[in-house]
């Protein structure tokens, strides 16, 4: 990691790497991290619980297949290994999730979750942008309070995969199933032809 982690942390957080320890064998290293700022950590623990919570609107297969496909899209190798562990929990399908990377080329996809995961490229990758015609699929699943709610997932997971790229967290094995970050290819812009002699004429 670029920051290194402390020798000692604020009793504040004391709770919650005792839970991460409990749930995953091990503190988790985004923690390390925040852990430095016990109130930033608090916050963004917090943030989170709240979006995976049981009574979401959003079920916990697409929330989870929502979060491993952020952490594609922003190559994030902590978090593939760390959602991609929840998914495997919650997805019956160990195809669906090797899939999951070129899910527009597979069937395993229903028609909602494809809404969900078209949604999730618009927002996540630069240069692409959300339509009407996407909030318009989507309602045919999800009221606006729950629309809201899978935006701030949406959101949620790409500020914590960021976070985790800027700082090279390393993954930790949690997950063993092949679900590899992508190698996303923007398109680029063609070259601006030079004008010809005919056209300077």
């Amino acid at each position: 990691m670029r920051i290194p982690a402390k020798q000692h942390y604020s009793l504040l957080i004391k709770p919650l790497l005792w839970l991460q320890k409990r749930h995953y064998g091990n503190v988790l290293n985004p923690a390390l991290l925040w852990g430095r700022r016990p109130t930033l950590f608090w916050l963004v623990a917090g943030f989170f619980g709240y979006l995976d919570r049981k009574s979401s609107p959003v079920t916990p297969v697409t929330r989870s297949l929502v979060c491993v496909r952020v952490s594609q899209l922003n190559n994030c190798e902590f978090c593939v290994d760390a959602n991609g562990m929840k998914l495997a929990e919650r997805c019956d399908s160990v195809e669906k999730i090797k899939s999951l990377a070129n899910w527009q080329a597979s069937d395993l996809f229903e028609q909602q979750e494809r809404a969900v995961l078209a949604y999730v490229e618009a927002i996540t990758i630069t240069g692409q942008r959300v339509d009407e015609e996407m909030i318009a699929q989507l309602k045919q699943w999800y009221d606006d309070d729950a629309i809201v709610e899978l935006t701030a997932l949406i959101s949620f997971q790409n500020l914590s995969a960021k976070f985790n790229t800027a700082l090279d967290v390393p993954k930790q094995d949690f997950c063993h199933l092949p679900i590899q970050p992508d190698d996303i290819q923007l398109p680029t812009e063609e070259p601006i032809a030079s004008p010809s002699d005919d056209d300077k004429r």
